[in-house]
């Protein structure tokens, strides 16, 4: 695959990232975590002449990180970002933000699963650290946008940019990226939002990537080997303390060791015996107690929402008003399910047609467009659920 640099654009044309001006006076900001998605992102806009800045975020401790396999910004993948600029022939420059990803993210995180919901570091990242903070920085060098290797489409709508799901449904980051604001939309770029990963991959090799056969990163980047308890109580110690563990009757089935260790439709290691399958339908933090029932308690009919984004057309409050139909998803690997918006005791709640199984507390809700265009409209944290059954209510 030939890559060549973009020719300048007739007077009052755009070029690829939308500036009416020639790639080489266009100056970008690519954030490099390491891997290969912002790897080919900082190559591809090199190659086609864009004046390049890769910059990488050390966002937990170097020493401590280094060793880690599997994770992005960690020791390894700052050098394997530094070996890709100096391959490609642009500057490189690694910044410290582990406080204030400590304090954004982290500490969240933590407190987060302490008050019994569950958290979504990935989405607070996104919002704070690199959608706040380093796109700040980006305007700070002077840089036209900043772009990522995130695989999701900005598009120009009528009313100005749009965010819409990538081209690749199998590798779609949506539910990841609602919170970005319109204002932040305006300056981000997403250039592999068309792209499958496959070619993405075959991108790296033509442009002799030294992280071309880089597996991609499975774990949270703080969280080493999947162990969310372990991160929790390090941060907070004694965070780790028992608690009941009770059936929806009332009756109580057990022992557990923290809150932190379970989450809501969690059925495997709960290490409680009644010869019916049980799931976490409730956590209550406060009193330290996990509570159980039968698969059918984890149906939801609706659920209330807080911290929302809004990207589609009007206000939400005006949507929520008319009770406009959306595609509403709550967890990353679900498909968005048809619904309605409205209110629930004068919060902003969404409606399922039909229930949605293990919502939990914590996580997103993201809005779709229903009409059957890629459309993402906003979305917000789930801050209530309302069950399908109420006599199934904790």
């Amino acid at each position: 695959m030939t890559i060549t640099p973009e020719a300048a654009p007739l007077p009052g044309a755009l070029n690829s990232l939308g500036f009416a001006k020639p790639p080489s006076e266009t100056r970008v900001v690519a954030a490099m975590s390491g891997g290969v998605d912002s790897s080919v992102v900082a190559a591809l806009l090199k190659a086609q002449g864009y004046d390049v800045i890769g910059i990488t975020l050390q966002l937990y401790d170097h020493g401590a990180a280094i060793e880690k396999k599997g994770a992005c910004c960690a020791g390894q993948d700052i050098h394997d970002a530094r070996n890709v600029c100096d391959q490609i022939g642009i500057p490189h420059y690694v910044l410290d933000y582990e406080t204030r990803f400590r304090e954004q993210v982290m500490e969240d995180f933590a407190d987060t699963y302490l008050s019994g919901a569950t958290p979504i570091p990935c989405i607070r990242c996104n919002q704070t650290v690199k959608f706040s903070d380093l796109l700040r920085t980006a305007k700070d060098l002077g840089a036209d946008c900043l772009a990522t290797g995130h695989y999701i489409r900005r598009t120009d709508g009528p009313d100005g940019p749009e965010l819409h799901r990538a081209r690749d449904a199998s590798r779609d980051q949506s539910y990841f990226l609602f919170a970005t604001t319109a204002e932040q939309l305006e300056y981000v770029r997403f250039p592999l939002g068309d792209l499958p990963k496959t070619q993405v991959r075959e991108l790296a090799e033509d442009f002799d990537l030294p992280v071309a056969a880089k597996p991609d990163s499975q774990d949270i980047c703080f969280v080493p080997e999947g162990s969310y308890a372990k991160v929790v109580e390090k941060l907070r110690p004694g965070s780790g303390r028992g608690g009941e563990i009770m059936h929806l009757d009332g009756r109580v089935l057990g022992q557990h060791e923290g809150v932190i260790h379970y989450t809501i439709g969690q059925r495997r290691g709960l290490r409680i015996a009644t010869g019916d399958p049980l799931y976490v339908v409730k956590i209550d933090a406060p009193a330290r107690r996990v509570i159980v029932g039968p698969r059918e308690a984890l149906l939801t009919a609706a659920l209330t929402m807080e911290e929302l984004n809004w990207l589609g057309e009007g206000t939400l409050e005006d949507a929520c008003d008319r009770g406009d139909r959306v595609l509403a998803r709550v967890r990353s690997t679900r498909e968005p399910l048809p619904a309605r918006l409205g209110y629930h005791n004068a919060a902003p709640c969404i409606r399922f047609d039909n229930s949605e199984e293990g919502v939990a507390r914590g996580q997103a809700c993201v809005f779709y467009d229903p009409s059957g265009s890629t459309q993402i409209l906003g979305g917000g944290f789930i801050a209530s659920t309302i069950a399908a059954d109420e006599k199934l209510r904790a």
